[in-house]
């Protein structure tokens, strides 16, 4: 058996081959990150032996690695990735001098190798990485579009401050309609009928006569100031919001086709709609990677901390490791579970019958949904509450 350790960078790789008794087959040498590297790579695989002799494995780092990957996979040679925090230990508890070489690296990955049990990265990941770097860029946008909002609330202050309090301090589709057409409280308050009629028709009448009026009387008495930088200003932030709001859509728009198409057995739990579930499956890339629910809950940072010394024992809060985007969207889900899903419904309602508040209960909550996920999705089977206990 060979095992290949490969320290991945942007423009090099270097690899180091050896053998399971230890014998060093190939010294630490350098590829470039190119179609020539790679060629280089596989005439040194095809030198050794047939690929199921073959063990390969690398950090994982991003989107470094991609290319080699599919190449790999392409080739039909398996290869393994792992957490970075994992050689980080297995180094430190090798020796204790603190030299660091991509030559020492890539032979230390081809040595940790030889001591874990080797999982393969599945074939056919390229949908899951595709749908990881969606959603992880409509995260990007989306808290970038929340930035222009925080931006355009200190321009109001401004301008018209009494502005964003009388629409409950949100943004919807009214408000920004009368930002958008209207810019300043002078020309809200010569607002006329007219103008009333097209705010009733975009609220969906909820937008009333008495709220319009309120609305030009504190535009005539606002306290703020315009002036053309600000109108200016928040003109800009306007088309940076509507352009990042529709780049979100378009985004939405490939998730939810991708994740269709996927089909997996999350997407059939109610409350879990196809942007969560595309975030979850994505994150967490092969199911049949994790033995058990644990480990899905560790993965995403969501397990408690622990320590023991001695007489001292105690659990600590959530770890919060791994990855922030997959935890963020579990813990989000706990409201839409809770309201569209009578299992977690009535488990919600036990936790806090036992004394839970609401944000531990949610906890607990999320961690039964990782159970039910891991079921689902290692026996094939779509949600059936009449089957959970």
């Amino acid at each position: 058996m060979y095992f290949v350790g490969i320290d991945i960078s942007k423009y090099k790789h270097d690899c180091f081959i050896t053998t399971e008794t230890g014998l060093i087959v190939y010294d630490p040498f350098t590829i470039e990150n190119s179609h020539d590297g790679f060629e280089e790579l596989l005439t040194v695989l095809r030198s050794l032996d047939s690929p199921n002799a073959i063990r390969i494995g690398f950090e994982s780092t991003g989107h470094y690695a991609l290319n080699l990957k599919l190449f790999l996979e392409k080739a039909h040679y398996s290869f393994m990735e792992f957490n970075p925090v994992l050689l980080a230990k297995f180094n430190k508890a090798q020796s204790l001098r603190r030299t660091k070489t991509d030559a020492i690296d890539c032979s230390s990955i081809a040595r940790w190798l030889m001591t874990v049990e080797y999982k393969p990265h599945p074939i056919g990941f390229y949908h899951t990485y595709s749908l990881k770097s969606l959603t992880r860029l409509r995260n990007s946008l989306i808290q970038q579009r929340s930035f222009y909002l925080v931006k355009l609330t200190n321009v109001l202050d401004h301008t018209f401050p009494e502005f964003k309090p009388f629409f409950n301090k949100k943004f919807g589709a009214t408000a920004l309609y009368l930002l958008e057409n209207y810019t300043t409280a002078e020309k809200m308050a010569r607002m006329n009928s007219q103008s009333y009629d097209i705010l009733r028709g975009i609220s969906r009448g909820k937008f009333s006569l008495q709220k319009f009026v309120r609305l030009k009387e504190l535009a005539r008495n606002t306290i703020g100031e315009s002036n053309a930088i600000f109108v200016s200003q928040l003109n800009s932030l306007l088309d940076l919001y509507k352009l990042s709001a529709k780049e979100i859509q378009s985004l939405e728009e490939q998730i939810i086709s991708l994740i269709r198409e996927m089909n997996p057995r999350t997407l059939s739990i109610p409350g879990i709609g196809p942007i969560s579930a595309a975030v979850i499956c994505s994150e967490y890339g092969n199911f049949s990677s994790f033995d058990s629910p644990a480990k899905m809950l560790s993965f995403a940072g969501l397990e408690p901390g622990y320590y023991q010394s001695g007489l001292t024992e105690h659990k600590g809060h959530m770890v919060k490791r791994g990855s922030s985007n997959l935890r963020y969207t579990l813990m989000n889900l706990s409201i839409p579970l809770i309201q569209h899903n009578i299992v977690f419904t009535e488990y919600y309602a036990k936790k806090r019958a036992e004394g839970k508040s609401h944000r531990v209960a949610c906890s607990h909550l999320i961690k039964k949904l990782i159970r039910v996920i891991f079921t689902l999705e290692k026996n094939d089977m779509d949600f059936d509450p009449n089957k959970l206990r």
